[in-house]
């Protein structure tokens, strides 16, 4: 009797024959039947859903895509000697030999989808393409990439069926219309506008919306049509919408259904007031980026945990040495898109920290899991000791907790981390609908030291045992700096934006 390994593996040769396996021109990789067609062979041959499949099924196909994949990118030069130069000149037949290449960052994509494109395995003046650009949460540089346009759309189409079998069926019931926008729509070259779109737009059985930036006429347009409705936003836009709530019939408010969120963390005021003015509403995270316009979904609101499309992407949770994290470790967040032949990256970099989960098991659904941790670049360097952003953020807000002066998790709508390297003055920066009110109270409850000490204190308990015994209460005193906290209005200019409208965490002014 064959073992279930064994069958596996001759279902992903069944689905990706040898004959697809080593394209040796840019004409051989035209005609190579996409992706999309392999999973459809896959559940057709076994009466499932991919995403339903075993979990050892899945890796096998996956498996042997990146394998044809790096056969595909070996057509270029430039991709052929990064692939030799790191594992010789032999096929790829397994995911540890995979894990050996070289990530792609931020820089060599540029290098290779920017200008002459030289990174593309089929020419961009064969035509057939979408060029997307980015610009970026942390930089604010914008960088371009390209997709082979025909299986951009299959993308699409898998993300925008996976996120209405999973999500949308729970929350978006009964028999009329329903309804899905995103405000993210006027951003056409811009990979939250294009990417993120072209899901929403291919959700089954779902009308699609797109409102750009959500003003209140907008908004109340669309909250009175007939049926539940779902919107995708970036943080600050969804954060927006329990202001205007004002006016609206309970039947409009009733019938807003999901809030899914992107680019940063919605705070629990925020979400205490979303649940107040929208009862029927479930908030959850949409994590998307260049090269990966789906990469995990919030599934269940009570759990942090983002579940990644199972056949979309290869998705890896990396340490330093590139190799895989172990579960509930924290690593670089690494993805390679399985769609699209003409155009392939390998072990792209996204520059997000994500924490490995235990993969989901369950009947209808098997798939890898991860928590976001935050941007790779969220770090705060203070003398010659390195900061987590996230971590430093928690720390302090525990301690202005602790020392019942704040909680400033219940008040605040937006923190930001803002340092002055020339001032040598680094401020904790919250945005609260109370800041002149809080402001005096809190000035009462600190004392004349103001909050420097709860801000030492934070950063001290955000360390590991071993770097507190160097860079503790003592080292931060005499590093120069002064610490405070500053309380603004939401809408103000205090809080740093990038011209898409996202808050980074850390702002250095150097």
């Amino acid at each position: 009797m064959m073992n279930f390994a064994s069958s596996s593996r001759d279902l992903a040769k069944l689905v990706l024959p040898e004959t697809m396996m080593h394209p040796r021109t840019a004409d051989d990789v035209l005609v190579l039947p996409p992706f999309l067609a392999a999973l459809q062979h896959a559940q057709a041959h076994l009466g499932c859903r991919v995403d339903a499949m075993p979990l050892e099924t899945q890796a096998a196909i996956i498996e042997r895509r990146l394998s044809q994949l790096v056969s595909i990118a070996r057509v270029n030069p430039l991709w052929r000697q990064r692939i030799d130069g790191a594992i010789g000149t032999g096929p790829v037949n397994s995911l540890k030999q995979f894990q050996a290449l070289p990530l792609t960052d931020k820089e060599v994509c540029q290098q290779m989808f920017t200008q002459t494109r030289p990174g593309m395995v089929v020419p961009i003046e064969r035509c057939g393409f979408e060029i997307v650009a980015s610009g970026g949460t942390s930089s604010g540089k914008p960088s371009e990439t390209v997709y082979p346009l025909g299986e951009l759309q299959e993308t699409y189409g898998w993300a925008g069926d996976f996120m209405g079998w999973h999500v949308m069926a729970r929350y978006l019931t009964g028999d009329g219309a329903k309804w899905v926008a995103t405000t993210l729509a006027d951003y056409q070259m811009w990979s939250s506008g294009t990417m993120v779109g072209g899901v929403l737009q291919r959700i089954p059985g779902v009308n699609y919306i797109g409102a750009g930036p959500m003003s209140l006429e907008v908004f109340q347009l669309m909250m009175s049509y007939p049926g539940p409705k779902a919107i995708m936003g970036i943080s600050g836009s969804i954060a927006l919408l329990a202001t205007f709530a004002d006016g609206l019939s309970r039947e409009a408010r009733d019938s807003f259904r999901v809030a899914l969120y992107g680019s940063g963390v919605l705070t629990p005021k925020v979400r205490a007031d979303l649940r107040e003015a929208y009862p029927n509403l479930t908030v959850l995270s949409y994590f998307a980026a260049v090269q990966a316009e789906t990469i995990g979904l919030q599934l269940d609101p009570g759990s942090p945990a983002l579940t990644a499309v199972p056949g979309l992407h290869l998705v890896e949770v990396v340490r330093p040495d590139g190799q895989w994290a172990e579960e509930g470790e924290e690593g670089e967040l690494v993805v390679t898109r399985l769609f699209g032949n003409a155009a392939p990256v390998l072990r792209y970099k996204v520059g997000d920290r994500v924490i490995r989960r235990p993969d989901l098991r369950s009947p209808g659904l098997n798939a890898m899991q991860f928590e976001y941790a935050g941007r790779s670049g969220d770090f705060i360097h203070i003398g010659d000791t390195q900061y987590s952003a996230p971590r430093a953020l928690a720390a302090i807000i525990a301690e202005f907790r602790r020392r019942q002066v704040l909680e400033i998790d219940r008040v605040a709508t937006d923190t930001q981390f803002q340092i002055d390297r020339t001032k040598r003055q680094l401020h904790m920066v919250i945005g609260t609908p109370d800041a002149a009110s809080l402001s005096a109270q809190i000035a009462a409850r600190l004392g004349p030291e103001g909050s420097s000490p709860l801000m030492i204190a934070g950063f001290v308990r955000s360390l590991s045992v071993f770097n507190a015994l160097e860079a503790n209460e003592a080292s931060l005193l005499s590093s120069g700096y002064r610490f405070a906290i500053r309380l603004v209005e939401p809408s103000g200019a205090d809080l740093v934006r990038t011209e898409f409208g996202k808050l980074p965490l850390v702002v250095d002014r150097v």
